[in-house]
């Protein structure tokens, strides 16, 4: 059963600066996982790639029908191996199964997790992204790595892209919920590298999503998040 999609807070025009003595500063990391197969070709790009093969076809060089009867030709000793492509659709696909990579191999997906964080209203478990409040690291991107490193246990099959944030959101009380502390949100990317499975710690659940799914978990947050997120 899911639980209920709870948003903290409500996200702002951010705006320039970097922090005051009494706002806190979190780094998030959105960990994804890149596509394992190549994408189903759009119905328009297949059509205009049928329409320039039989275009060039009329121009192409034609060879001597011998030549070509030559080319085909093959010894009795040649080996030849029957591809056969494997299925894009796995069952953890078929059944759902969301704690596992084995699914949606042509699109990327991020992790996030379900349990407590900064900000939480009443110390309630709520969904969010692997994050940190920044106390003295050397850098905001260790901070992040501090993040992701508590959660995975250890970076040995992720890669961080880039020292910059990729976008940061200024998280502002909700009106139901004055309690819950003002503070900047920045995210830094992070990427699975030569890994099929990870032990995810630190968390009462997690979940592996598309960027479709991801908006179902931050509803209030969706605007924000697919202008950042590409695909």
């Amino acid at each position: 059963m899911r639980r209920s999609l709870t948003s903290l807070v409500r996200p702002l025009t951010a705006t320039r600066g970097f922090s005051t003595n009494s706002e806190k500063i979190v780094a998030s990391v959105l960990f994804e996982r890149l596509p394992v197969v190549i994408p189903k070709i759009d119905p328009v790009v297949y059509a205009f790639q049928e329409f320039s093969f039989r275009w060039r076809q009329q121009y192409r060089r034609r060879y001597p029908d011998e030549f070509l009867d030559k080319s085909n030709s093959r010894g009795k000793g040649d080996y030849q191996m029957e591809y056969v492509p494997a299925p894009r659709i796995t069952e953890t696909d078929k059944t759902n199964d969301r704690k596992s990579l084995q699914r949606a191999l042509d699109r990327r997906l991020y992790l996030i997790l379900y349990g407590e964080t900064f900000g939480a209203p009443g110390g309630k478990p709520i969904w969010h992204f692997p994050e940190k409040v920044y106390e003295s690291e050397e850098s905001l991107r260790k901070c992040a790595e501090c993040a992701l490193q508590s959660v995975l246990g250890d970076l040995s099959h992720t890669y961080f892209v880039g020292n910059a944030p990729m976008g940061h959101m200024v998280m502002q009380p909700a009106e139901k919920m004055p309690d819950v502390p003002s503070y900047k949100q920045f995210f830094f990317k992070s990427q699975v590298i030569a890994s099929n499975k990870f032990t995810i710690g630190k968390c009462e659940d997690f979940v592996w999503v598309t960027k479709d799914e991801l908006m179902e978990y931050f509803p209030e947050s969706a605007e924000f998040l697919n202008k950042m997120i590409i695909s």
